[in-house]
C-alpha cells in the first residue's frame, strides 16, 4: 500500500461559519442506519480522472460485547462520515468520495484506504486474525483514528483489547497542544472536548463539557512507527463523531462545538496524517 499526499487549500472569500451554516444532516437512532440513505447531506460528483485518486472516509466494522449506540462500530454513522467528507471538499481543494466507505478487518477490506475510522469501541472485541491484520496495516503505511469513548474503564477496555495487541511495545502518548495537528491548517488553542449534543444542550452555559465523572481531560493519544510516522490517533473523552454527525440538530451546539472545534481538527487530522 502507497501513502497518499494532499494539497489542501482553503477557499478564498469564504469563512468557515459561513459554509457549515449551508448543510443539514439527519440523525438515526435505533440501530445501525440504513448505509444508502445520506439524508440531507448534498450530494457531489468527482471530476472526470478523480474517481480512484481521492479522499475516502473509511469507517472500520468491527464486532462488540454490546450492540447499541456508543457501543458499536456504527456510532454516530452515516451523518458524522457523510457530513465530515462534505465539509472537507467544501472548504479545501481536496478531491473527497462523496460516499464514504465500510471497511472489514480484512487485508482486501483495509488495503485500498490509507486512512480508517473507527468510532464507540467500549466493547470492541478482535480475534488473532483481525490483530494481526490491522497491525500490518498500521506498519506499512496505514493510519487508525479511534475516537467517542469516555472514562477509565472504557480506556482500559480498549488499551488491553486492542493496542496491547495489535502494536505491542508501542505506548500511546499525549500529543502536546504544541503539535502540528492541532495547527496545520487551523489554528486550535486548546485540545477540545467535544460532548454528545443531548449533553451539550442539557448542560448549556454550565461549563460542563465532559460526560463522565473521570472524564474531565480530553486526551489525544498518538502512536507512532519507526521512522516516527504517526500511525494511530486515539480521542479520548470526546466526541468529535458527534460534533460532525449533529451539526444541524441545535444552534447552540453547531456554534459552540461543530464549528469552532469538531471540524478544524477533523480536517487538520486528515491533512497532517496524509502529508506526514
Amino acid at each position: 500500500m502507497t501513502r497518499r499526499s494532499w494539497t489542501f487549500g482553503l477557499l478564498a472569500g469564504f469563512s468557515l461559519l459561513a459554509l457549515l451554516a449551508m448543510a443539514q444532516g439527519r440523525r438515526f437512532r435505533g440501530g445501525p442506519p440504513d448505509p444508502t440513505v445520506r439524508g440531507n447531506v448534498p450530494q457531489w460528483e468527482l471530476p472526470k480522472g478523480f474517481e480512484a485518486d481521492c479522499f475516502t472516509f473509511a469507517r472500520v466494522k468491527y464486532r462488540s460485547t454490546q450492540d447499541r449506540s456508543s457501543y458499536a462500530w456504527w456510532t454516530d454513522f452515516r451523518d458524522a462520515d457523510l457530513n465530515l467528507s462534505y465539509r472537507l471538499q467544501q472548504v479545501t481543494s481536496m478531491r473527497v468520495d462523496p460516499e464514504g466507505r465500510v471497511v472489514e478487518l480484512t487485508p482486501e477490506g483495509l488495503a485500498p484506504y490509507p486512512f480508517v475510522f473507527m468510532s464507540g469501541v467500549p466493547a470492541i472485541v478482535l480475534n488473532d486474525r483481525e490483530v494481526r491484520v490491522l497491525r500490518d496495516y498500521l506498519l506499512n503505511g496505514g493510519f487508525l483514528l479511534v475516537d467517542d469513548f469516555w472514562g477509565e474503564r472504557n480506556w482500559d477496555h480498549f488499551y488491553n483489547e486492542v493496542i496491547r495487541r495489535v502494536l505491542p511495545g508501542r505506548e500511546p502518548e499525549e500529543l502536546p497542544l504544541t503539535h502540528p495537528i492541532f495547527h496545520c491548517v487551523f489554528h486550535l488553542k486548546e485540545k477540545p472536548q467535544i460532548p454528545n449534543v443531548g449533553f451539550a444542550v442539557r448542560n448549556r452555559h454550565t461549563g460542563i463539557t465532559w460526560e463522565t465523572p473521570d472524564g474531565r481531560t480530553p486526551h489525544y493519544r498518538g502512536i507512532t512507527d519507526d521512522r516516527g510516522r504517526l500511525i494511530v490517533l486515539v480521542c479520548h473523552n470526546t466526541d468529535l463523531g458527534d460534533g460532525w454527525e449533529e451539526e444541524s440538530t441545535d444552534p447552540y451546539y453547531f456554534s459552540a462545538f461543530s464549528e469552532p472545534k469538531a471540524y478544524p481538527l477533523g480536517i487538520n487530522i486528515i491533512f497532517y496524517t496524509s502529508t506526514h
